[in-house]
C-alpha cells in the first residue's frame, strides 16, 4: 500500500481553518494517491485572493523547497490565484509545477468543437484580473462567473470553522446555470477555486457541460510523476 512516504505530489495548502470536506483538495483522501501538504503561514484565502500576495512569494518558495527535500517532485497549490506566480515557483524550486487549475485552459479549447468555448466559475471576479487569466493561458473573452455574494464565498474567504455543505450546492448549480445561460456555446466549465471540487458533479449535471478542476488537473500532473506500471 502506498504511504505518505511514497508521495511525489507535494501541495502548498494556504493558512485555513475551515473545513476541508471529500473532494477538496486539502483533504488527503479526496486523492487516490499519496500526497504531502505543506502549510503556507499566514497565506490566508483573503490574503491571497483579495489582496496582495506577493509578500508570501518567498514563503511559498521556501515551503516548496521542504516538500522536495522530503521526495516530491512535483508541486501543486490549493488556490487558482496563485497562477499569478507559478512562473516564479518554477524557476525557484527546479520542479514542474501545477499552480491553478484554470491552466488546464488551453488544452480544454483545442479539445472543444469548433464554435465552443470554455467557461470558468471562480470564487472572485471582482479580483480574478485579466493577468491572471492571461498567465494561466486562459483564452481572452472566457465567460467567467463569480460566486462574490454568496455564502460559499463567505466561508472560505472568511476563513469561518463552519460550511454550509447542501447551500454551497445549490450556489454552485445557481452559479453554473448563469454562466450557461449568459454563454450558451460554452461547452467546457473549468472551476478556478480548488475548494469547488466537492460539487463538481452537481455543476456538470445541472449545466450539462464537462466540469474541470484541481482533481482533473493534479491526477493528471501526477500521472506524470509516477507513470503506471502495466
Amino acid at each position: 500500500m502506498a504511504t505518505k512516504n511514497d508521495a511525489l505530489l507535494g501541495i502548498l495548502m494556504l493558512d485555513t481553518q475551515f473545513p476541508r470536506i471529500p473532494g477538496d483538495v486539502g483533504n488527503p483522501d479526496s486523492w487516490r494517491f499519496p500526497v504531502r501538504y505543506g502549510v503556507v503561514a499566514g497565506a490566508t484565502p483573503d490574503a491571497i485572493v483579495r489582496t496582495d500576495m506577493e509578500p508570501f512569494v518567498q514563503s511559498f518558495i521556501a515551503e516548496g523547497h521542504n516538500l522536495i527535500a522530503q521526495g516530491c517532485t512535483g508541486i501543486a497549490t490549493t488556490c487558482g490565484f496563485l497562477s499569478l506566480i507559478r512562473p516564479r515557483l518554477a524557476e525557484a524550486l527546479g520542479v514542474p509545477v501545477a499552480a491553478s487549475a484554470l491552466e488546464q485552459a488551453g488544452q480544454l479549447q483545442a479539445m472543444l468543437p469548433m464554435g465552443k468555448r470554455i467557461g470558468v466559475l471562480t470564487i472572485s471576479a471582482k479580483t480574478l484580473t485579466p493577468a491572471h487569466l492571461r498567465m494561466a493561458g486562459v483564452p481572452a473573452g472566457t465567460p467567467v462567473q463569480g460566486l462574490d455574494d454568496s455564502r460559499f464565498a463567505a466561508s472560505i474567504l472568511g476563513n469561518e470553522i463552519t460550511l454550509d455543505v447542501p447551500l454551497a450546492r445549490q450556489e454552485m448549480v445557481q452559479a453554473a446555470i448563469a454562466l450557461t445561460t449568459a454563454a450558451p456555446d460554452i461547452g467546457a466549465i473549468i472551476l478556478e477555486c480548488t475548494n469547488m471540487v466537492p460539487y463538481a458533479p452537481d455543476i456538470a449535471r445541472a449545466s450539462g457541460r464537462p466540469v474541470y478542476s484541481i482533481y482533473t488537473y493534479l491526477t493528471w500532473f501526477h500521472a506524470g510523476l509516477m507513470p503506471r506500471v502495466f
